[in-house]
């Protein structure tokens, strides 16, 4: 049997009951979601189900990531909300290239895992099963693993396997509607030109579930626990000098203005640091930078494209003795300016949750 797999939070579970009621089937996994994005995230889910499938003895295999073709399928829906009329043709699409894959690998069943998902009409998959069905002549197994309590077994189990649960479908639409909703930050939406990896952001997670990857392959103890932090995002940022000249610059991370823009000059040096006479602005050599950092960027340039760890910078801001909560904007440039200046700095601080992996 072809078991299409959504992530391994409706997977594990669901081919857990899959084996135990289907025991002489061989189950396949055909992880196809060309719906998810940003394509990091799709990354995320796919490195989970086949942590998952290893885990079961299940066989594993990728489809297409067709995001354009699936963003051609969907257009004119992109307002349709979650169980609407765009999600219907997004499970058709799944279910089509599904139903192939079948048939090519000789098998005349099929299902989804979708169908023990809380955010999915199973009334609607099953809809398109049975066109498949009479379409394809693939059967279409259509279990119902949430009645009896299902979904809390489920939510055990994701607990129990520590199984990377995200929180939205997967979808660009379904995110930004359910992130407008609660008022927050599309924050999985940010991909500095950089690659610098952004706390809580999914590259982040990303690189955490890889390595507890390997402590499991090396038999090392971990949990994955969360905790509430001040994050940050810094939309865009210019310094001018005079109306209209800019100049290469690069603001630390955590550096606010509440206004968004500031114009001064710079008043005063002390200890290799010049002081702006507005709104608390720091300014430093691209010179001293390196020498309190240890760094070797040649100009500006170089920096903006290859920025250091969120990290390091934390620690420079300690340096200069700023204090932990500080928001401070600190810039950096090759040359101390004397002109008027004008900084445009458009960020945000907001409250967040992260996650942390700890060995035990």
């Amino acid at each position: 049997m072809l078991v299409h797999i959504c992530c391994s939070v409706d997977s594990h579970f669901f081919l857990e009951k899959l084996q135990a009621d289907f025991p002489n089937e061989k189950l396949i996994g055909f992880f196809y979601d060309p719906n998810i994005h940003p394509y990091s995230e799709y990354q995320l889910r796919l490195l989970d189900v086949q942590r998952s499938c290893k885990k079961l003895g299940i066989e594993i295999i990728e489809g297409q990531y067709d995001f354009e073709n699936w963003m051609k399928a969907v257009k004119g829906l992109e307002t349709q909300p979650e169980k609407g009329s765009r999600c219907e043709i997004c499970f058709d699409k799944r279910f089509e290239v599904s139903a192939n894959k079948a048939l090519e690998l000789g098998e005349n069943k099929f299902t989804t895992t979708l169908l023990v998902s809380p955010l999915k009409s199973q009334e609607q998959l099953k809809r398109s099963g049975e066109i498949f069905h009479k379409k394809h002549g693939v059967e279409f197994i259509a279990v119902d693993y949430r009645a009896g309590g299902g979904t809390q077994d489920q939510s055990r189990v994701t607990k129990n396997e520590q199984l990377y649960r995200q929180d939205y479908c997967g979808c660009l639409f379904g995110l930004t509607m359910q992130r407008e909703q609660q008022n927050r930050l599309m924050d999985e939406m940010f991909s500095p030109i950089s690659n610098q990896i952004l706390p809580a952001s999914i590259e982040e997670r990303l690189q955490m579930y890889k390595y507890r990857m390997q402590l499991e392959d090396e038999n090392i103890s971990y949990k994955i626990i969360k905790q509430k932090f001040l994050n940050y995002r810094q939309f865009s940022f210019r310094l001018i000098k005079g109306k209209q000249e800019i100049i290469p610059a690069y603001a630390l991370s955590y550096s606010t203005l509440p206004r968004k823009k500031a114009q001064g000059r710079v008043e005063f040096e002390n200890k290799n640091i010049h002081y702006f006479n507005r709104e608390e602005i720091k300014f430093i050599t691209l010179k001293d930078f390196n020498l309190a950092c240890g760094f070797s960027y040649k100009n500006i340039n170089s920096l903006i494209y290859n920025p250091p760890s969120y990290e390091e910078e934390y620690k420079f801001r300690t340096f200069l003795a700023c204090g932990n909560y500080d928001l401070t904007p600190i810039v950096v440039v090759e040359e101390i300016p004397s002109n008027k200046l004008t900084i445009e700095l458009n960020a945000k601080t907001y409250e967040d949750v992260q996650e942390k992996l700890i060995k035990i």
